[in-house]
């Protein structure tokens, strides 16, 4: 290896078990996965975790520690014919014994029919599968070639692991940059950790990069923020974090915490979120957990949705602010939500119920020589007081609102 050209990331991917941080629920000494890959007995598999947590790392230990016919694929760079070309190389091994690991990198990347064409060779065993995915396998994974594989969950790395990646790093004169010398204070090793948002490969391209920069041998906060240049923050607008995110919104607001709200409020700001997207959920969520409760709420929501159309970023970040933090504090109430599933489901039990006469209207003799609106009080003549039937014969009487 060509360690002037190989970045600092790949030169100190871990090489065996014990250099893995992270992962000791699933990888700890003794547990299920590492043992089947030690005695080279793994089955088809799924590692699901975030950018940096060491999915592609494990597959190149496996690489390493297997017997197996060991072969891989980058799913934004490869496609149905390279795997065809692949599978008929396996097809023959397996005619002498020989099994073949097959680890797709990035395999949420492969379309439904490109993912079709893996089932049946994993099915006959022609291949063992390991994919790798930041996004979650249920939505990104054909059901039929998820059922057939075992899916492990990689943790975002905490920042003590990232600290210690680092310090072998600097300390490593083989792989990492301990010919330099270079000196870094526990804060700013701490702040990279924190920026480097739990993905390893980030602080280590930083690192290495903030190195070039270093003067007299030591790092500062100032080298490092600009190898940054960028936010770090793990927010995919079309992935699973997405949906994680605004979900911690909603509960937030719902469970009247001000605070957390305003948090995964900027999480999804700095991040670069639509800000019309926000306060299309701020919309609904005036309705669905404050409603009745404060009817002042939806004014304030689409007020807030005019307003961010009409200035965009960054000036609108503050009118969210306001709006998240005022349904926070807001009264709450579900009732229309939960009134509206009950009338909803009684729509689906009983169908088109009919209409009861007297409520319907009556343009022409005909309908009235039918009895449409026969009987029927006018709300005024009664001062609102009315006793009058206005749900279908078999609904009669039914709560929908307390």
């Amino acid at each position: 290896m060509d360690t002037l050209k190989t970045p600092l990331a790949d030169r100190m991917r871990p090489q065996k078990f014990e250099e893995f941080l992270g992962q000791d629920e699933i990888l700890g000494s003794g547990k299920l996965l590492r043992r089947a890959i030690e005695s080279d007995v793994i089955p088809s598999m799924i590692f699901w975790g975030p950018p940096g947590s060491g999915k592609t790392t494990l597959a190149s230990i496996i690489a390493k520690i297997t017997k197996s016919e060991f072969k891989e694929l980058s799913a934004t760079q490869s496609g149905v014919k390279e795997l065809k070309i692949l599978v008929d190389k396996a097809i023959e091994g397996k005619r002498l014994g020989i099994k073949t690991i097959l680890f797709i990198d990035e395999i949420h990347r492969w379309n439904k029919k490109q993912q079709d064409t893996l089932l049946p060779h994993v099915e006959k065993g022609n291949i063992i599968l390991i994919g790798a995915t930041t996004e979650n396998p249920s939505f990104e994974v054909i059901s039929a070639l998820l059922s057939r594989c075992r899916v492990f969950v990689l943790k975002q790395l905490q920042i003590e692991h990232l600290e210690q990646i680092i310090k072998t790093t600097l300390k490593n004169k083989e792989r990492g940059l301990g010919n330099l010398n270079l000196k870094i204070d526990k804060s700013t090793l701490k702040l990279l950790a924190q920026m480097s948002n739990g993905d390893a490969r980030t602080a280590l391209n930083v690192i290495e990069y903030a190195s070039t920069l270093s003067r007299d041998s030591k790092i500062t906060k100032n080298e490092l923020q600009e190898a940054f240049q960028k936010s770090y923050l793990m927010y995919d607008k079309n992935g699973e974090e997405h949906y994680n995110i605004i979900s911690a919104l909603h509960k937030s607001m719902r469970g009247g915490d001000a605070n957390a709200s305003l948090y995964w409020l900027a999480r999804m700001v700095e991040a670069g979120e639509d800000p019309l997207y926000i306060a299309r959920r701020i919309v609904r969520f005036a309705s669905e957990d404050i409603g009745l409760a404060n009817s002042r709420a939806l004014e304030q929501a689409v007020s807030c949705y005019q307003a961010c159309h009409f200035i965009g970023y960054p000036e609108c970040n503050v009118i969210l602010a306001q709006a998240v933090v005022y349904m926070a504090k807001c009264k709450k109430s579900n009732e229309l939500y939960v009134g509206y599933n009950k009338a909803k489901d009684d729509v689906i039990k009983f169908g088109n119920l009919p209409v009861p006469l007297h409520i319907r209207n009556a343009p022409t003799k005909l309908m009235k020589d039918l009895g449409y609106g026969k009987n029927y009080k006018y709300s005024p003549d009664y001062n609102y007081k009315e006793e009058q039937n206005y749900l279908p014969e078999k609904l009669k009487n039914k709560k929908y609102i307390k």
